[in-house]
């Protein structure tokens, strides 16, 4: 039984709910009486709802993102027909914006917006009391960091051998970028260095060994950004895997040294590009130094192991098909292992909204409120497009066809154009983006190889099977078999990834109940 119920649903069971182990360490006095409680979206509302009541809890504080508010809205619902005695309060960043039509915000009791920290158990410690709030919304001011309590003790044991362990160091972000909410968090706000890394150092200890920062710009501070990295050099262990995301142009030498000194599969770097058009860029107020940031991939890629993930944005306002392919094909040439094709979200509060008529921008009015088209990117074009993500995602990201997936492209001009090719044949092919098998999926990019592009069947047999046993797999597909009769196979040595298991990508607010 717990009084208090803090809940979100995440996204897969894998994600952690960071923002909750925040809310819990700051109840003060009201912890004890308070219970965490995690689900996922592909769990069923009404058995949240079951879960939640077993513990006969007074209050209920949910986590509201873009990837849950329709199941959360649900659960909400549900709770309000079964439970009306119940005090619902909801926090995180689709609640914190454009809140006041929202049927899941009608069905609350209150709404924290921004950062609920330490608002959650001042309210819950009003409510405990039997004071009741005059409005609905409860403002909270920006916490100071040198007083929150950390939540890394929250992390139990089950968190650290089977889920992500979301860190951060600093809040906010320094620049201006009208698709992201992280421009509206000025100033950026640091988590005073000692006390945090003393909890880093009890999570090591615990068996902690991956670390996935939340910070939006962790090599703004290069004093910050410099202590991060020697305190994990000097405590470095096999399997060590840190995940930052960077500023593409901001790469000093005093932290460049550091950065080499780790070994390959032990960094990976998230660089939001989002895109290479200049015109494009000013209209966002995206500003980057283009010629820092080739300079910076270049350094990492040839003098480091860094693994680089890094994002392009599809259907910014103004952005063509045209200028998006020489965006692409641009931030390949580079070399990163990883690009996120992202789609064009319209977040609840951010300023790409004043580009809506000029620009004839139209969003999905559903969760996650993707772009649908705009006055330069036709529905059909924009669909087109998310298709090409999807598959650059299974066949270029997974790291399924490191070989392969070259010879897409071979011998042409744009790789975005071969991919794209590629992309529509297996549309027209198939009619899914999801559930395709493995061996599939390989079966059919040896059917566009040598059947679309006229490719040498042997050879393309040959690149396929040293793919397909990289991933580990020897049972090789009859497809290959029949091709490759008697064919030696690669040493087991070969298998294997350069990285672990890739990162979920989303980033959880640090602030949300």
């Amino acid at each position: 039984m717990a009084n208090i119920i803090l809940t979100t649903l995440n996204a897969k069971f894998i994600h952690s709910a960071f923002g909750l182990r925040y809310l819990y360490a700051n109840l003060g006095h009201l912890q004890p009486e308070a219970a965490i409680l995690e689900f996922d979206i592909n769990q069923r509302p009404i058995d949240i709802v079951e879960a939640i009541l077993a513990r006969k809890p007074q209050i209920v504080g949910l986590g509201v993102y873009i990837w849950n508010v329709i199941p959360t809205t649900e659960v909400v619902s549900l709770l309000r027909r079964v439970a009306p005695h119940l005090k619902l309060v909801l926090g995180g960043p689709e609640v914190s914006y454009e809140w006041e039509h929202q049927e899941i915000v009608q069905l609350a009791d209150y709404v924290i917006p921004g950062e609920a920290d330490l608002a959650f158990g001042e309210l819950c410690r009003k409510l405990m009391d039997g004071v009741v709030p005059e409005h609905k919304l409860v403002k909270a001011a920006l916490p100071d960091m040198a007083g929150l309590k950390l939540p890394y003790s929250f992390y139990d044991q089950r968190d650290v051998d089977h889920r992500v362990i979301y860190v951060e160091a600093s809040r906010g972000c320094p620049f201006t970028c009208e698709f992201c909410l992280s421009s509206l968090d000025i100033p950026v706000r640091q988590i005073p260095l000692e006390p945090l890394l003393n909890q880093f150092e009890d999570l090591l200890s615990r068996g902690v060994t991956q670390f996935k920062f939340v910070d939006r710009t962790f090599n703004l501070n290069i004093a910050t950004g410099k202590r991060l990295l020697s305190f994990f050099r000097e405590r470095y262990r096999e399997g060590m895997f840190l995940h930052f995301e960077m500023i593409p142009d901001r790469l000093p030498e005093a932290l460049r040294e550091l950065i080499s000194w780790f070994p390959p599969g032990s960094l990976q770097f998230e660089i939001g590009i989002q895109t290479l058009s200049n015109e494009v860029g000013e209209r966002i107020r995206r500003r980057q130094d283009l010629a820092r940031t080739v300079e910076n991939f270049r350094f990492l890629r040839e003098k480091t192991g860094v693994h680089i993930h890094a994002d392009l944005i599809v259907g910014l306002p103004g952005e063509t098909m045209e200028s998006f392919g020489r965006g692409f094909d641009q931030l390949l040439s580079w070399g990163p292992q990883e690009i996120q094709v992202g789609i064009l979200k319209r977040l609840r509060g951010t300023p790409i909204a004043r580009h809506d008529e000029p620009w004839s921008m139209v969003y999905s009015d559903r969760s996650p409120y993707e772009v649908l088209q705009t006055g330069a990117l036709s529905f059909e074009t924009l669909q087109r497009l998310r298709r090409f993500a999807r598959y650059w995602d299974l066949v270029a990201n997974s790291g399924n066809f490191v070989e392969s997936v070259t010879r897409i492209w071979h011998g042409g001009a744009s790789a975005f154009d071969g991919f794209l090719r590629w992309s529509d044949w297996l549309w027209g092919r198939i009619s899914r983006t999801h559930g395709i098998a493995l061996t599939r999926l390989s079966e059919l990019l040896f059917d566009f190889l040598t059947e679309e592009l006229r490719q040498n069947p042997k050879e393309v047999a040959g690149v396929l099977r040293a793919d397909y046993e990289r991933t580990g797999r020897f049972d090789l597909p009859p497809f290959l078999r029949d091709l490759l009769p008697g064919a030696p196979r690669l040493p087991r040595s070969r298998a294997g990834s350069e990285i672990p298991k890739r990162q979920a990508r989303h980033r959880p607010d640090s602030a949300s109940p």
